[in-house]
C-alpha cells in the first residue's frame, strides 16, 4: 500500500509522524514522505536524527500550518496519494484559555485539508482523533468532534477521495501525558491526583501506528475506527510508579472526565464490534458509494456484530483492565 507511494503527514514531528515515518521507512518503500509542520526547530532535529538522515533522499521537510490554505494549496503541487493528519491543538488546558486559536487550527484546518484533498484527488485520507472527542466536556474534544464530522461528511462530496477517522486514547507517556507528569512528581513521591476514581484508556505509541496502517488499508470511506484498547486507574499508575508514593487529591479540573469514553449510546445505532476494534458507520449511506452488504463481506473473518443500542465503550467498563505489574513492564519499555 505504501511502496512507490508519496504519504503526506501534518504535523509530522510529533510523536506519531515521527514514530510513523520511521515504521513506513523501515518495512516499505515509499517514494516520498513529506513532513509538514510549523515548528522549524522540530525539523531540524528530526534532519539530525541518524535514522532520518540515513533516508533524507526520500524525506521532504515543508514548514507550514493548517490554517494557511494558499501554503497547503502549494504543498500539494505534488502527487499525494496518502494523507495522515495529525496536526491539532491537543492540551486542554491550553484550549480552553485559547480557544479562538484551537478552533483556527482544529476545526478551520480541517476543512482547509478536505476542500483541497477532494481538489486534487488524494486518494486516502485518515485523521488522528481522540477519546475526548465523545461526548466532549472541553474544548478541545469538541473542536475535534467537529473535525470528525467534517472528514466524516466529506465523503458526501462523491470524489475519488476517501476520508476516515480513527480515534483512540491516550498514548502511553506520551508529551503531556498523565505518565509523563505523574513521573515527574517520583521525587518528591506526592503525586496530585484529580480523584481516586478515575480511569483512563490506555494505547501505545507503537499499536497506534499499526492500528492507522490498518485502517488505512481496509478503510471504504467515512467510518470512525476505535480500537479495543485497555484501561487503567490512575492510583494503579501511581502504585506502580512508586510503591510508597503519597497520593494527594486536588479535584478535577475544568473540562476533564472522570471517565474517558470512545463509543457513545448515539454512535452505538450504527456501530458493529469486531475482534479487535469498533468500527462506527455514517448515518448518511445514500451518499456512498458503498453500503451495509459489502461492510459486512469484507469483514465476514472477523464477524462484526452490530452493537446493541445504547451500548458505550468507556474506560471504567471497559473489560480489559492494566494490573499494576502490566503498567510497570509499560514503565520499563516507554
Amino acid at each position: 500500500m505504501f511502496d512507490k507511494k508519496t504519504i503526506f503527514i501534518t504535523g509530522g514531528t510529533g510523536s506519531f509522524g515521527k514514530a510513523f515515518t520511521r515504521k513506513i521507512l523501515e518495512d516499505f518503500n515509499p517514494l516520498r514522505i513529506v513532513i509538514f509542520s510549523r515548528d522549524e526547530f522540530k525539523q531540524h532535529l528530526m534532519m539530525k536524527d541518524p535514522f532520518f538522515s540515513k533516508h533524507q533522499d526520500k524525506i521532504r521537510y515543508l514548514i507550514g500550518d493548517v490554517r494557511d490554505k494558499e501554503r497547503l494549496k502549494l504543498a500539494f503541487q505534488m502527487e499525494i496519494d496518502i494523507l495522515i493528519h495529525a496536526a491539532a491543538l491537543k492540551q486542554v488546558e491550553t484550549s480552553e484559555y485559547n480557544p479562538f486559536e484551537t478552533v483556527k487550527t482544529n476545526v478551520l484546518g480541517a476543512q482547509n485539508l478536505i476542500e483541497l484533498a477532494i481538489q486534487k484527488k488524494i486518494k486516502k485520507i485518515i485523521a488522528l482523533s481522540t477519546d475526548k472527542a465523545a461526548s466532549p466536556t472541553n474544548l478541545y474534544g469538541a473542536t475535534k468532534l467537529v473535525s470528525d464530522k467534517l472528514f466524516v461528511n466529506a465523503n458526501n462530496y462523491g470524489s475519488i477521495s476517501k476520508f476516515a477517522v480513527v480515534r483512540y486514547g491516550n498514548v502511553f507517556n506520551s508529551r503531556g501525558s498523565v505518565v509523563e507528569v505523574f513521573r515527574s512528581m517520583k521525587e518528591k513521591n506526592i503525586f496530585k491526583v484529580t480523584d481516586k476514581k478515575m480511569t483512563r484508556f490506555n494505547i501505545t505509541l507503537d499499536q497506534s501506528i499499526e492500528f492507522v496502517i490498518k485502517s488505512l488499508k481496509n478503510m471504504f470511506g467515512g467510518e470512525i475506527f476505535v480500537p479495543k484498547i485497555p484501561s487503567y486507574k490512575l492510583t494503579d499508575l501511581v502504585k506502580a510508579i512508586s510503591n510508597n508514593g503519597k497520593i494527594k487529591i486536588v479535584g478535577i479540573r475544568p473540562g476533564e472526565k472522570l471517565h474517558e469514553e470512545m463509543v457513545t449510546s448515539s454512535d452505538s445505532l450504527n456501530c458493529y464490534e469486531l475482534n479487535d476494534q469498533f468500527i462506527i458507520l455514517p448515518l448518511s449511506f445514500k451518499f456512498l458509494k458503498w453500503n451495509i452488504k459489502n461492510f459486512l463481506n469484507k469483514y465476514k473473518t472477523s464477524k462484526p456484530k452490530k452493537c446493541r443500542e445504547g451500548f458505550s465503550y468507556n474506560s471504567v467498563e471497559n473489560k480489559n483492565f492494566l494490573r499494576i505489574k502490566e503498567i510497570q513492564k509499560l514503565l520499563k519499555k516507554y
